[in-house]
This record gives structure tokens, C-alpha cells and sequence, in this order.
């Protein structure tokens, strides 16, 4: 009974799990890596044909989008998830694949010009998706799935998105049962739409994600409509559009509840009467399964609209973009206007076209409201990035940058702490998981110090005996050559290097004596207090 890692250790994107059970080969995610790859990853140590079942997190393509690939590979099993995951995931892969099929399309037309530039093959294409597509069980929340003999399943809400979850795997070998529980992406507490994270209260070893692992959210409540409201009226003020590049399943649908509340009330004095256009046939569709799902998912806020009539997704001047066409003729549009348009993270879709035509102007705002991962042109905007390049043309970034402070669907350190709590029982072991290189560090020291728990950061190829409790493999990060970081400053690249490394010799000195930890501890200490 051995768990294998294989994607989003030490990485934010790309979360996959492989493991050997009851004569088994089981998949826990295969998401896509987004913005660079930073560490090489080991692909999963079987052909895709032997693979028998797959479990999801949730639907966003980080945990989903290599699912299609491995249906073109030949995996034949069940992929068991929630029912609202399942609808999700359904359109983001269809998405996805017509994604990939775009872009081969647009590469080949290009290598026609040019005898140098061979044929591009997409990664999948919609048969792929659809054969993904075909291979889902839909689970409620909640209920404890026997899928064979020694195999288990359950999923738990965990208020990240619609009807993602935390996985409860229980295997049973040779009369001995292990329960692995995979925490998928937490969400944040208190956020619009969505019920607060649930709980698990057992495992034998935990796998959890550390994205915000080492920072906190502001502990004051912020008023996400005011804040919106202050951003509408200023840019407005000036004649300029607010751009919001927008994850389409999820954060999207957030937007769109503020806005309808900022409309219904006419809290925009500068232009009560603004439209919003929604460019994203996906965020369409997703939204719609927002809809259909409301009643398992919505917290008690969001319940109350529907039970009387109001769709909380919905409101006078919101305008829908499906088409090409529709996209580019939003741009023609000379009034002040609201554009939310995908992706998120502003490395694909039409959000680009939107950031070609407003960076450039003063007037107009740029707002993010989600996470930025390493390697993205959202990244490098909220970074401060002066000029950008986009469809080979350098752009001066004149536009304000703004940020939506606490919008967050992933839960802060204090909410990982908090649900790691829900344990009644300390796990064996917690790996830790999906998080940039140094935070999945410094969140497994986080969970030592506070909560006394036996915590580590694997890299990619760590192969882990759930039986005996013991490294098969400890694998190290190697880090790919082309995305090292580099700032512009020779010596503070070295110094940044040195951390590197510094808590790449902790994690390896894991087991020493105490005595000899408590040296080291103090030697960091002391020089921490020097420099700091």
C-alpha cells in the first residue's frame, strides 16, 4: 500500500496522487500545470490503460484538465466525484479540449508560412474530453461509497467551490485498513455563496494543501461591494472601463452576486446605469450549474434569495458575450462598462484582447481578484510589471492595477491550522502539498510547531509505504534550469539561492538528534535576528 507524488508538490498548479492498493491503481486529481513548471515532475508510474479508478477534488483544471489525456491513453475506469463537481467538470473539459484544439489550429496556420515550424498535435481533443466525460460517477456529499473490496470513498465539503471536497480514501489490506484524506484546495470562511469548509474528523495520514499556507488573510471583515463601489465610481469618474480578469467557475459567479446587489441598490452614483458583460461562454455554463446545484452547495445567505424568487446571479444590464463577434464588439463600446472575462490568471482566453485594449489607457482599471500563481502575466501586472507583451506587441502599462484585498477561495495559514484541528485523532503522518516551493516548507514547520503534527514537503517521485509508515523514496526537488527566478540583482539572486538550499538541508536533517536540531535552530535564529 504505497502513495506515490507526483504533481503540485512544492508547486502551486497540477495536483496529482498516485497509489498502489488492494492490487489497484488509483489517481487522487491529474490537473494541469499552470503559468511555468518549476520543478521537473515524474509522470505516474503506470501506463493510463492500468489505472482503475480516479478520484476529484473538485473541477478546476489544476486537479481536472489532464483527465482527458488520460482517456486518449486508454484509461477505461470509473472517476468518482461530487454531482456539482461532475457538472462542472464536464463543461471546464469541453472547454479545455476546444482550448487546445484552438491553439493547435492557430500554430498549424502559422507553420504554413514557414517550412521550419513542424505540425503542432493538441494535448486532447473533445472526443478525449468527452471520453473523460463519460467515465464520471456523480457522489452526494456525504456518503460513504463501497467501490470494491478494501475500497472506500467519501467526500466532504470543503467550500472552496461548487462541490469540491476533501476525499476520505479507507483501504483495507490483508485485514488492515489505512483512511487517507486528501484535502483538495480549502476555501476561505465567510465568503459569498458558499457554504464555510466542513470537517473530517479521522485519518490515518492527511495530504493537505498549503497555498496561503504562509500568510494571512486581513482579519477585518472587508465590505466587498463598497470596495467594488469605490473602484466603479473612480474609474467611471475618469471615463474608464474596469477590467476584471476572472476565473469563470467560481469567482466569476462571486462578482456577479456583488454586482447584483450594487445595481438593485444604485450604490455607482457616477453611473447608476453601468452594464456588465460577462465574456466567457464557460462562465455562461457555469453559472448555470450554479443554479442547478444552489440548493446543496449555497450557504443560507444566497438560499434565502432563491427560496423567494431572486436569482442572486442575475440583475438589469448584465450582458452576455458567447460568441467571437460579441467579444470584440464589447471594445467598440465607447461608455464606461464593467468587462469580467477569463482567464484568471491572464496567461489564455479573451481577457487578453480586453488587457490589449485598456493597459494602455490611464483612465481605465485592471482588477484582480484571485491568485496570481508564479509565471503569469497576472502575476507579473499585479507585481508591477511597466510594459507587458501581448500578441507580440510591448505595452506600456498606463492603467491603474488594482486588487480586491481578501477575496480568496483559499482558506489563509489560521484556516488550514483550523481544519487540520477538526482532527480528533493526530494522523501518522501530514504531507504537505500545493504550495510554492518555500511555503509547503514553511507550512509543515507551521504545523509542527503548533499543533505537534509529524509534517513534511515532498517533492515529485517521494514514494511513501502507508503500511509501515516509512520512505520508500525521498525524492529531491530539481529545479528546472529556464524558470529559475532572477531579479535583476546578482546579490540578492545569490541570497535567494542560499534560502533555497538552507531549507533544502532543514527537510534533509529532519532526523537528527534533538540536541543537534536545537543547535542549528539557534544558529537560524541568531541570524535571523541580525538580519532582521
Amino acid at each position: 500500500m504505497k502513495i506515490t507524488f507526483v504533481g503540485a508538490d512544492h508547486e502551486v498548479t497540477g495536483s496529482c496522487h498516485y497509489i498502489e492498493a488492494c492490487g489497484r491503481h488509483i489517481l487522487v486529481d491529474y490537473g494541469m500545470e499552470q503559468g511555468k513548471d518549476l520543478f521537473e515532475n515524474i509522470d505516474i508510474p503506470v501506463e493510463a490503460s492500468q489505472i482503475d479508478y480516479v478520484f476529484l477534488t473538485h473541477a478546476h483544471i489544476d486537479h481536472s484538465g489532464l483527465l482527458p489525456l488520460l482517456a486518449k491513453n486508454g484509461y477505461a475506469g470509473n472517476t468518482y466525484m461530487t454531482v456539482a463537481t461532475a457538472d462542472l467538470a464536464g463543461i471546464m473539459l469541453r472547454d479545455s479540449a476546444h482550448i487546445q484544439m484552438f491553439e493547435a489550429e492557430w500554430r498549424n496556420r502559422k507553420a504554413k508560412r514557414s517550412k521550419d515550424i513542424p505540425l503542432f498535435t493538441p494535448l486532447y481533443d473533445m472526443a478525449d474530453a468527452v471520453g473523460a466525460i463519460d467515465s464520471f460517477v456523480p457522489v452526494p456529499y456525504g456518503e460513504r461509497v463501497k467501490v470494491e473490496d478494501g475500497i472506500e470513498v467519501r467526500f466532504t465539503d470543503v467550500g472552496h467551490l461548487l462541490g469540491s471536497s476533501a476525499v476520505e480514501l479507507w483501504l483495507t489490506e490483508d485485514g488492515v485498513t489505512k483512511k487517507i484524506v486528501f484535502s483538495g484546495d480549502i476555501g476561505n470562511k465567510n465568503q459569498p455563496l458558499l457554504k464555510d469548509p466542513g470537517y473530517v474528523r479521522d485519518a490515518d495520514y492527511v495530504l493537505i494543501e498549503s497555498t496561503y499556507g504562509d500568510r494571512l488573510h486581513s482579519t477585518e471583515k472587508v465590505d466587498y461591494v463598497a470596495e467594488l463601489v469605490k473602484i466603479l465610481d473612480r474609474t467611471f469618474s475618469r471615463g474608464g472601463n474596469v477590467v476584471i480578469p476572472s476565473f469563470a467557475v467560481g469567482r466569476t459567479q462571486e462578482i456577479l452576486y456583488f454586482m447584483r446587489e450594487i445595481k438593485q441598490k444604485g450604490l455607482v452614483r457616477s453611473k447608476p446605469d453601468f452594464k456588465v458583460y460577462m465574456d466567457s461562454p464557460l462562465a455562461v455554463d457555469a453559472t448555470e450549474v450554479f443554479h442547478k446545484n444552489g440548493k446543496e452547495c449555497f450557504d443560507e445567505e444566497a438560499m434565502r434569495f432563491v427560496e423567494t424568487g431572486i436569482n442572486p446571479l442575475d440583475f438589469p444590464g448584465l450582458n452576455l458575450a458567447i460568441t467571437s463577434d460579441e467579444s470584440k464588439e464589447i471594445n467598440d463600446i465607447d461608455e464606461p462598462k464593467v468587462i469580467i472575462s477569463a482567464s484568471g490568471m491572464c496567461d489564455a482566453g479573451r481577457i487578453r484582447h480586453h488587457l490589449k485594449h485598456n493597459l494602455w489607457r490611464a483612465e481605465s482599471t485592471i482588477l484582480f481578484v484571485g491568485y496570481q500563481s508564479v509565471g503569469t502575466l497576472g502575476r507579473s501586472l499585479v507585481e508591477g510589471a511597466e510594459k507587458v507583451k501581448l500578441f507580440g506587441e510591448e505595452i506600456d502599462v498606463k492603467a491603474e492595477i488594482a486588487k480586491l484585498v481578501g477575496l480568496s477561495g483559499h482558506a489563509d495559514k489560521d484556516g488550514l491550522l483550523d481544519w487540520m484541528r477538526g482532527f480528533e485523532n493526530k494522523p501518522s503522518k501530514v504531507f504537505v502539498v500545493h504550495g510554492e516551493d518555500i511555503v509547503t516548507e514553511t507550512f509543515a514547520g507551521t504545523l509542527k510547531e503548533e499543533l505537534g503534527l509529524d509534517a513534511y514537503a515532498p517533492f515529485s517521485g517521494t514514494v511513501y509505504d502507508l503500511l509501515t509508515g516509512e520512505f520508500v523514496h525521498e525524492a529531491e526537488g530539481v529545479r528546472k534550469a529556464e524558470t529559475k527566478r532572477h531579479t535583476g540583482n546578482a546579490v540578492f539572486d545569490r541570497l535567494l539561492a542560499a534560502g533555497q538550499r538552507l531549507m533544502s538541508i532543514i527537510r534533509k536533517n529532519e532526523h537528527l538528534a534533538n540536541k543537534e536540531l536545537a543547535r542549528f535552530a539557534d544558529q537560524i535564529d541568531a541570524l535571523s535576528e541580525k538580519w532582521g
